[in-house]
């Protein structure tokens, strides 16, 4: 049942990769701004976020993805890790391997090319408490957390900024 799961995670991986030139294989070198961490993201392999939501809540195992999104939240405090638009109202959370950061000035809104893992997570509510206080929510909003949150994780080991039109 395990190896059926595994290959099933994989052909649907495999399938979504297919259109992945209409999403944003168009960027030019001038559309990219700075590069943190330690991979080189190659924006030519990228997927739409909502082909990584749609394929990682079908996955049992963790999945290599290289994606575009938009940021909107950004540690406030280190710039270790940033919320990201999961293209379906809600938001999910991207944290950097080996406490790389961003600029915490990184604006909300910011379009940026992510590399890592994808992965199915149970955060606890300390570490969501923890999160809320980087991201500079009052005591009151940090006191409503009480119950630990399953979502999408995402660990990236690289992030290109694209630049905005008024940038360039």
């Amino acid at each position: 049942m395990k190896t059926y799961l595994v290959l099933l995670a994989t052909a649907l991986f495999a399938a979504s990769c297919g259109d992945s030139k209409e999403m944003s294989g168009n960027s030019t070198s001038s559309d990219l701004g700075k590069s943190y961490g330690p991979i080189e993201v190659s924006t030519e392999e990228a997927v739409a976020v909502d082909k990584v939501m749609e394929v990682n809540e079908k996955m049992m195992e963790p999945t290599e993805y290289t994606f575009e999104g938009e940021i909107v939240e950004v540690c406030s405090k280190a710039g270790c890790w940033v919320n990201v638009d999961a293209g379906n109202g809600e938001t999910f959370m991207v944290r950097f391997k080996d406490h790389f950061t961003i600029p915490t000035d990184t604006k909300p809104g910011t379009r940026a090319y992510f590399h890592g893992t994808a992965f199915n997570d149970t955060v606890s509510v300390e570490l969501l408490k923890h999160f809320a206080e980087d991201a500079g929510k009052s005591q009151e909003e940090i006191d409503q957390i009480t119950e630990p949150k399953f979502e999408l994780g995402f660990t990236a080991d690289g992030v290109t900024l694209i630049k905005k039109e008024d940038e360039k």
